[in-house]
């Protein structure tokens, strides 16, 4: 019978398959074997502390910062299971991995914490600017954004030196890397700047509005617009917008998933599913209340509730 069923599913595919290839439809044959043939939403939600906010996957388990509690939570990717709550001095927002350790700025304590991955242990502070925010580590280094200075730090990870101070527009929170390259999102100061990460230098600022989260999907940079209802998509090489897609209210956190882009929606408490490159809006799912940060671990997108305390899997 599951023969059979799994026969009649690939069977559906391929009719689906070829009725849709005008289309161009986009089939993840993924999906079969693990029996998902339609864009349904199943959920989980476990607990995150107090405002969980970043999100950060380290090839086995999900860390959860919680700047309201206080809290780094590490919890098993595959069940849910909550393996530890380290208590930090000072505010987590956002969470880098650099494949041993967990990298979490402090905000308004002015440091970053390096903490152990494999027993959740605080191996050293390093301090930082004003109000350290975002994170992202480019395979050799950890760069650290500080608010309230509107700069960007790099830093060597082995013992936190400094190795370049660069300034960026105001408030600056997001970061991504595309191989090459930092991007920063400015809130304040409406504008997306990259950065070259081998020396620092500033390759090109552009102008976005309101600018949040940031994801690179192997070509592109996604941006996604935190006081308004779109997305855009520019092209890494040299900056020019490929598509401004709208999306429900206050979109904020963003991640690929290897196909496809997931935003989440802080006021519509929705996470919405863009196919790349073509920006197709392929499925808009209900979470808990205040969606914000985003990780993909492999195989489900996780997102921190940061109204409900919660981290939902999807």
């Amino acid at each position: 019978m599951k023969n059979f069923a799994v026969s009649a599913a690939l069977w559906y595919l391929a009719i689906v398959s070829c009725e849709c290839t005008s289309a161009h439809a986009q089939i993840n044959y993924n999906q079969i074997a693990l029996q998902r043939w339609y864009p349904a939403s199943s959920q989980t939600t476990f607990p995150a502390g107090t405002y969980p906010y970043g999100i950060v996957f380290d090839g086995a388990n999900m860390w959860v910062a919680a700047y309201g509690s206080h809290t780094i939570t590490k919890i098993r990717a595959s069940d849910g299971a909550l393996l530890s709550t380290l208590a930090i001095s000072g505010d987590p927002y956002y969470l880098a991995f650099d494949g041993a350790y967990i990298w979490a700025p402090l905000g308004r304590y002015n440091t970053v914490a390096k903490i152990r991955a494999k027993d959740a242990s605080i191996v050293a502070t390093y301090p930082v600017g004003n109000y350290a925010l975002g994170v992202v580590f480019d395979g050799t280094n950890i760069w650290v954004t500080n608010g309230y200075d509107n700069t960007v730090m790099k830093l060597r990870t082995s013992d936190g030196a400094i190795l370049a101070t660069v300034a960026v527009g105001g408030f600056p929170n997001y970061l991504a890397f595309d191989g090459a390259n930092i991007w920063v999102s400015s809130t304040n100061g409406n504008s997306v700047s990259k950065i070259r990460a081998t020396d620092g230098a500033v390759l090109s600022t552009f102008p976005e509005g309101g600018p949040a989260g940031l994801a690179f999907d192997g070509h592109n940079i996604w941006v996604a617009h935190r006081y308004g209802t779109t997305v855009t998509e520019r092209q890494a090489s040299d900056g020019a917008v490929l598509g401004t897609f709208s999306c429900p209210s206050l979109p904020y956190g963003i991640v690929f998933d290897g196909q496809n882009i997931w935003v989440g929606s802080a006021g519509a408490d929705v996470v919405s599913k863009f196919s790349v490159p073509d920006g197709k809006l392929l499925g808009t799912f209900p979470t808990q209340s205040g969606p914000i940060g985003l990780a993909f671990d492999g195989a489900n997108i996780w997102v921190t509730n940061q109204n409900s305390g919660t981290v939902s899997k999807m």
